[in-house]
């Protein structure tokens, strides 16, 4: 039994770090974000340009190391309740992280300043990673806080 919690840790325990350090990365895209909505204004290409490099590097970290490492720990655990929520949660991730893509796409280099519509846009935008947040919340919640429990009893 002790061999077996053994093993989940070391499996495991790096997905938790893994967590917090995304989340460090999401405490820092709010502070990014709220800090350009301070400019609203008269934006600034630094400000903007820093957003979106800060939100980029959080959607990909989503996308490419943390969605992943949870699918794999609900698979390992056999959790198709948790599987077939991030199912249904997923695709929605996946709409926001298109829109903040395209987002940056068009404003990585600051040439949006001009845009009529920019303010509208954040404000949308910071809407949609409100939204974000909570699905991963839930994510994170289902995925990996039951299966550390269940690694913890083991």
């Amino acid at each position: 039994m002790l061999e077996s919690c053994r093993n989940a840790q070391e499996r495991w325990g790096g997905v938790h770090l893994l967590i917090d350090r995304w989340l460090q990365e999401r405490h820092e895209l709010i502070k990014v974000f709220d800090e350009l909505k301070g400019e609203e204004t008269a934006l600034s290409r630094p400000a903007l340009q820093r957003f979106c490099q800060v939100l980029l590097d959080y959607v990909s970290a989503g996308h490419f190391e943390i969605y992943e490492q949870l699918l794999q720990e609900a698979e390992a655990f056999g959790n198709t309740r948790g599987l077939d929520l991030a199912g249904q949660i997923y695709p929605r991730i996946q709409a926001i992280t298109e829109v903040a893509v395209a987002f940056n796409d068009r404003c990585d280099q600051g040439d949006c300043l001009d845009s009529p519509g920019l303010h509208d846009e954040l404000k949308c935008l910071g809407q949609l990673l409100h939204e974000r947040f909570e699905l991963e919340d839930c994510l994170i919640e289902v995925l990996h806080m039951a299966h550390k429990q269940t690694a913890a009893t083991a």
